[in-house]
């Protein structure tokens, strides 16, 4: 294993972060335009059936952080965009532009 990789078997940080977002984006638009899903809905999907999801919660916002600072996905709570670092409570994410 060479300096900066993660040990066999497993991901990096930054390739965990980018399943993620392919998780998060492949949910969002399998809904119907305008939709949204639950982070918890992405977490679960990443775990897989054996995994422990809850564990995945604070790294799939870190993802839907990414994806709104780069405009690809928005972050709301109670229907209103948020900041998703800044939001505490329930969130829910989806496509941006689309109500």
């Amino acid at each position: 294993m060479g300096v900066g990789q993660a040990p066999e078997g497993t991901t990096s940080p930054d390739e965990g972060s980018g399943a993620l977002q392919a998780t998060i984006l492949a949910l969002v638009d399998a809904r119907s335009p305008g939709a949204s899903i639950c982070p918890s809905e992405a977490a679960r999907a990443a775990a897989g059936s054996e995994d422990p999801w809850r564990a995945l919660m604070a790294p799939v916002r870190e993802a839907a952080a990414a994806l709104a600072d780069r405009g690809e996905l928005e972050v709301t709570q109670g229907g209103v965009p948020v900041d998703p670092r800044a939001a505490r409570g329930p969130i829910r994410l989806r496509r941006p532009g689309l109500r």
